[in-house]
């Protein structure tokens, strides 16, 4: 497995080796032992969520205060821009986010540790979203950030209306969003 650190410090982008042949393909999508060697972390994982979406649909920015959740984020169909925005109001990257193409093809995995917003836009006609997550949803701790809040200036690649939840469209801007320490 390759680790490599993206622009926010503890948001890590992991590429599994795979193995090719006249079959397919086989890969270990996860595997503690190598999680922590190339990490550093021992994640107690305790949920597997599965969504899928059309394009389009941009679901978060999600996070939660209280009650955090790491989260080991890969595509199993299609394609994503996986957003993480740095929600850890100490921290130098305050309030930035980066943006990572997460596929079917690539194999990539992300891990958001607890401090962060996540979300996601689809960008192919369809796409599900494995995800680990080291905390249980909660709803009293979930909250949600402005997905196009202005401050944030995210670039979403949108082609068309985006489809959003309820929840996602009357999210929270940053100015007022309950944060990290």
């Amino acid at each position: 497995m390759k680790c490599s650190q993206t622009l926010l410090p503890g948001v890590l982008l992991l590429e599994p080796q795979v193995f090719d042949d006249e079959r397919g393909f086989f890969y270990e999508s996860y595997n503690a032992r190598r999680f922590k060697e190339a990490t550093g972390f021992t994640p107690d994982f305790v949920q597997d969520n599965h969504s899928s979406s059309k394009r389009n649909v941009v679901r978060g920015l999600h996070y939660q205060l209280g009650a955090g959740q790491g989260k080991l984020v890969r595509v199993i169909a299609g394609s994503v821009l996986d957003v993480v925005v740095d929600l850890r109001r100490s921290a130098p990257t305050f309030g930035r986010w980066i943006g990572t193409e997460l596929s079917a093809e690539n194999r990539r995995q992300l891990w958001v540790p607890p401090g962060f917003a996540h979300g996601f836009v689809t960008l192919s006609e369809h796409a599900e979203c494995l995800y680990k997550t080291t905390g249980y949803w909660s709803p009293a701790h979930e909250r949600t950030l402005l997905w196009d809040d202005p401050a944030l200036g995210i670039a979403w690649p949108l082609h068309g209306e985006p489809i959003l939840s309820h929840k996602d469209r009357a999210g929270t801007p940053l100015r007022d969003a309950e944060v990290f320490p």
